[in-house]
């Protein structure tokens, strides 16, 4: 009979290894936040990635998704609304409170586009 799994011995047993370790990456920020989510409120996918063992590249793939367009939006929308280096040598407080305007604006935009969707 010959299996898929690769097996790790323990004392006198071999246990298998369930999670693939090419498939095994670090989840950030918005990952986990997808992650919850998914247990929460879609626990039929959130099971099925999971036991498919396709829940962490998936993550992975939402998390790396979700952190672009968030450097994008808070790239864009700072140029839009004129908040340069300029503002920051001259008003730094203001350019502070603008810009973090601007990542909250960014952070619920990919909340509702891609985290929570």
């Amino acid at each position: 009979m010959k299996t898929e799994f690769d097996y790790t011995p323990v004392g006198d047993v071999y246990i298998p290894n369930l999670v693939s370790t090419e498939t095994n990456y670090e989840i950030g920020f918005w990952g986990q936040r997808h992650k919850e989510y998914l247990k929460q409120n879609h626990r039929a996918l959130y099971y099925n990635l999971l036991t498919q063992g396709k829940l962490n590249s998936y993550l992975h793939d939402i998390d790396i998704r979700a952190k672009e367009m968030y450097d994008d939006l808070i790239y864009q929308l700072a140029e839009k609304q004129g908040i340069t280096e300029q503002l920051k040598v001259d008003n730094q407080m203001l350019w502070i409170q603008e810009m973090n305007n601007i990542a909250n604006q960014a952070r619920e935009i990919v909340y509702s586009e891609i985290i929570y969707n």
